[in-house]
């Protein structure tokens, strides 16, 4: 009993009880086989492809059981956390629709999600371990720490805090009692098994049955006070604890924490837990020569989540191509039909798949293309609300023209074309629709046109000026190009070219270049007669003029 009261004594009076909180956490009402999933940032950095990717899985896997997905907020690490970073993820998560069941923005009885507003909770779970002597508290200082690590290295020894480093493993409850008293700092360490560790197995929802190494390392579960006085778990703790409480029963995540599997399924027996049901999924890669390797946040800026919110690849579309990286089965689908099926872990690989921007902008282009145009308008508002200012104050100031911009992008028969990977292109491929973000072409010399000569050009800009014709249909509006065409000499078609080598000073395509040019500013458009009845004959005679400055027209 005195040395319980010394251990309480190192914690708030007022702690509550681990049975607390399990009875305020109560177990879900799920029906059989729901899956709780979770993602759990750390806010320390922006959100990476890969987290898009585990979340991907994570929403899909719980939804499709009837589950629920629910985010957390793992901000323990207040030395390295990054200021607006949780506010980032917020927002990337509403622009790919990942927005959680569950999370700081939505709420849900089991939280709160941000593991800094539950330290109470930790605190109350680490008291109860060193209660039962499966934790103690640890003075050593990070000169001791290294010290010991340098003796390690120079024996060949494995690196960690046991065996006869284990310094402050066997203290009395009274002597550490009396140094905490006095005001020295410490952690608490998991008291991990006497002994040598064995092996132990796990099975695994990707990789099947793995053995390994159990944990014999004293890790740190509570860290030194900080700054502000918190005593704030470590994450091994921490996730332990909330994926207990928040009835987590499938952690989907990264490889790289298989080799922390021993030690957390250690803190889950210690603590009396069962663990949730894991799935560690393989990274995604880039081809970097001929060599592979992992997608790298320092040197692939397509590896940062943001990278593709910017550019406006729409949503549908990344969630298209990370579902094709986890299944491969629906890569190949149309965008809405990959969507409806469902993901299979087991149909997950144990290498990494490969992420290949290329094949996101094929499939991102067949996914507008797809599109309505009101529905691309719509997404397009959206995107240029939160990147392009200027553009969406032109797409409010001339909604016809905006949506006339997207249905001249289905050709005459139908087909749509595919000029759009991401919204970011699109003042470049129908900017020209509107006067304030369309550039005059005033040089006749210019060389978009060919190679024609400045004074023909100039020419043929002032008779298309005077007998013009807006109307339609288009072969009659075609025939007006056509005559200024053989009046200024040139032929019907590329074939006269073969006739008459000699004489031969261009085709009628030269002619209709003349006018795309000036209208578009490009030698590649949607239909030129689409183009111009979209503009207006006003505004079709307003880009014509400048290059006919000085030019004579001739008879209409």
């Amino acid at each position: 009993m005195q040395d319980r009261a010394i251990i309480d004594s190192w914690f708030p009076a007022d702690l509550l009880p681990p049975a607390h909180w399990e009875e305020h956490y109560t177990p879900r009402e799920l029906p059989p086989g729901a899956r709780v999933t979770r993602f759990a940032p750390s806010p320390t950095g922006s959100m990476h492809l890969g987290g898009l990717y585990v979340a991907t899985l994570a929403q899909d896997l719980a939804r499709r059981s009837g589950g629920v997905y629910l985010v957390r907020i793992e901000d323990t690490d207040k030395d390295r956390e990054v200021a607006g970073a949780a506010e980032e993820f917020a927002r990337i998560f509403r622009y790919f629709a990942l927005e959680p069941d569950e999370g700081e923005q939505e709420g849900g009885r089991w939280g709160p999600y941000r593991q800094s507003d539950r330290a109470g909770i930790y605190l109350s779970y680490v008291r109860e371990l060193v209660r039962g002597q499966r934790a103690y508290p640890c003075f050593c200082s990070p000169e001791r720490l290294e010290e010991n690590a340098g003796q390690q290295r120079r024996s060949r020894s494995p690196l960690g805090y046991y065996g006869k480093w284990a310094r402050c493993r066997s203290l009395s409850v009274r002597e550490a009692g009396e140094r905490i008293a006095a005001g020295e700092a410490y952690t608490v360490r998991l008291r991990c098994p006497a002994g040598l560790p064995g092996r132990v197995r796990f099975g695994d929802l990707v990789r099947g049955a793995l053995t390994m190494l159990d944990n014999g390392n004293d890790v740190v579960v509570l860290k030194s006070a900080d700054a502000e006085g918190r005593r704030l778990p470590t994450y091994h703790l921490a996730h332990v604890v909330d994926d207990h409480l928040m009835r987590v029963n499938l952690v989907v995540r990264g490889e790289e924490w298989i080799s922390s599997l021993p030690l957390h399924h250690q803190l889950h027996r210690a603590l009396g837990f069962r663990p949730p049901q894991y799935a560690h999924i393989a990274p995604l890669m880039k081809l970097d020569g001929s060599s592979r390797r992992k997608l790298s946040k320092r040197k692939d800026p397509e590896s940062a989540a943001g990278f593709y919110e910017a550019a406006g690849y729409p949503a549908a579309a990344v969630a298209h191509y990370l579902r094709g990286l986890a299944n491969s089965r629906v890569a190949g689908l149309a965008t809405g039909r990959a969507l409806a099926e469902p993901l299979r872990l087991a149909e997950m690989g144990a290498a990494g798949p490969m992420v290949d921007l290329l094949k996101l902008r094929s499939l991102s282009r067949e996914y507008i293309a797809s599109l309505e145009p009101a529905q691309a308008l719509a997404q397009l508002g959206d995107w240029a609300a939160g990147y392009a200012p200027e553009l969406l104050a032109v797409l409010r100031k001339h909604p016809d023209l905006a949506l006339a911009a997207f249905e001249m992008a289905r050709r005459g028969n139908g087909t749509p074309r595919k000029d759009l990977a991401c919204w970011q292109e699109f003042t470049t491929a129908y900017g020209f629709c509107f006067p304030e973000l369309h550039e005059m072409v005033d040089r006749p010399d210019d060389g978009r046109f060919g190679g024609l000569p400045g004074p023909a050009v100039s020419a043929l800009a002032a008779d298309l000026a005077a007998c013009y014709r807006h109307a339609g249909p288009a072969q009659d509006w075609f025939a007006v190009l056509r005559t200024v065409a053989e009046r200024h000499g040139f032929a019907p078609d590329v074939r006269a070219h073969r006739a008459d080598p000699g004489a031969y000073r261009g085709s009628i395509r030269d002619v209709a270049n003349v006018v795309r040019v000036c209208l578009t500013g490009s030698r590649r458009s949607p239909d030129l007669f689409q183009v111009a009845q979209s503009l207006g004959e006003e505004e079709v005679l307003r880009r014509l003029r400048p290059l006919a400055t000085g030019a004579p027209a001739g008879r209409c």
